[in-house]
């Protein structure tokens, strides 16, 4: 009988949360040179001459130390990058990319996701936190967002004690940064926050199309039937996990969304039984962090039920997290044309 994900219940110590901040497997090998620009779209190449300048700023400051190891005034310009556009236009890319082209060790870089960084905080006390992440010089957060008020301020009041201690922040998201929270909470009443929040950093806009759905047809056609999904992951073997849909949505509410990457340990392909379309947004976000990490460790997907690109409902895609919606199925259609091409 194939694995299942709802049988999982990982426990991450604070050390491996640590440890494992570093791009993920899909973006463990990219570089700036691998990342080919759209010619029809000029602020690609724009960011990749941005971030190669970003990366040399960030040298010259490991160069520039005062005595005793304290880092010398910082080289002009604001502290973080910031790289805002539309999903599948490769920001984790070249957000990965600008954490490979420091060459420092591991060590002095951090790259996490939003998620990952405020469940660091959690698991280790604010100051703990701080002094973890005051010795690198560069923290990459991926997929940031304001989901709450409470975050704006934690992560105000982060990114001003790393901005103090000297360390490069470089971010991507969906959302400008003087517009996050926006359509999801009282953001007006967190304007000073989310102002500081954005005077840290320059933004780089990257316009573009999809590059992962680029000519291709909607997402395919899923397996027939339950039973299909049934014996499709029986036959794959070893690293195949088998769950019904409904029953894996309950799980994922019991396990923290910094902890989704884990509970995915030794998989390769995820088959899921009956996928229907999903009209609760704390389910929908669940699944959103869920697809990202499918995304960042290539993790292919067999669905019965409706097509992928049907999973979220109309007034989903309509409100506030759209674009956390719409990522989600851009990364998950992809996953299913993956196991549709290796089929």
């Amino acid at each position: 009988m194939p694995d299942q994900l709802v049988n999982r219940h990982p426990e991450v110590p604070p050390s491996r949360l640590i440890a494992e901040m570093i791009p993920p497997p899909r973006f463990a090998e990219v570089s700036f040179e691998t990342y080919v620009p759209d010619p029809a779209e000029p602020s690609q190449e724009r960011a990749v001459t941005a971030l190669r300048a970003f990366a040399g700023r960030i040298g010259e400051s490991q160069g520039r130390r005062g005595w005793f190891g304290r880092r010398a005034a910082p080289p002009a310009g604001r502290p973080g990058v910031y790289l805002d556009g539309g999903f599948g236009v490769g920001k984790t890319h070249l957000l990965a990319s600008l954490w490979h082209a420091v060459a420092v060790p591991a060590e002095l870089k951090t790259f996490c996701t939003f998620v990952e960084l405020t469940n660091l905080v959690g698991a280790l006390g604010f100051a703990t936190a701080v002094e973890a992440l005051s010795g690198r010089l560069l923290v990459c957060i991926d997929e940031f967002e304001l989901d709450d008020p409470g975050d704006t301020v934690l992560v105000s009041t982060l990114l001003t004690r790393l901005t103090e201690a000297g360390v490069k922040t470089a971010a991507t998201s969906n959302t400008l940064p003087d517009k996050l929270g926006e359509g999801r909470f009282a953001a007006d009443d967190f304007l000073r926050e989310i102002q500081a929040l954005a005077a840290r950093f320059d933004v780089l806009r990257i316009d573009g199309e999809d590059y992962r759905h680029r000519g291709l047809p909607a997402a395919p056609q899923p397996v027939a039937s339950a039973d299909t999904v049934t014996a499709v992951a029986t036959a794959y073997g070893p690293g195949g996990a088998l769950d019904d849909f409904d029953a894996l949505c309950r799980h994922l509410s019991t396990v923290h969304p910094s902890r989704y990457g884990p509970l995915l340990d030794g998989v390769s392909r995820v088959h899921l039984r009956d996928v229907h379309p999903v009209d609760d947004q704390s389910i929908a976000l669940r699944l959103v962090v869920l697809a990202d990490r499918l995304y960042d460790r290539g993790i292919s997907v067999v669905a019965s039920g409706v097509p992928l690109d049907r999973l979220f409902t109309g007034e989903l895609l309509a409100g506030g997290y759209r674009k956390k919606y719409y990522r989600a199925v851009s990364r998950l259609v992809a996953l299913s044309r993956e196991t549709t091409a290796r089929s």
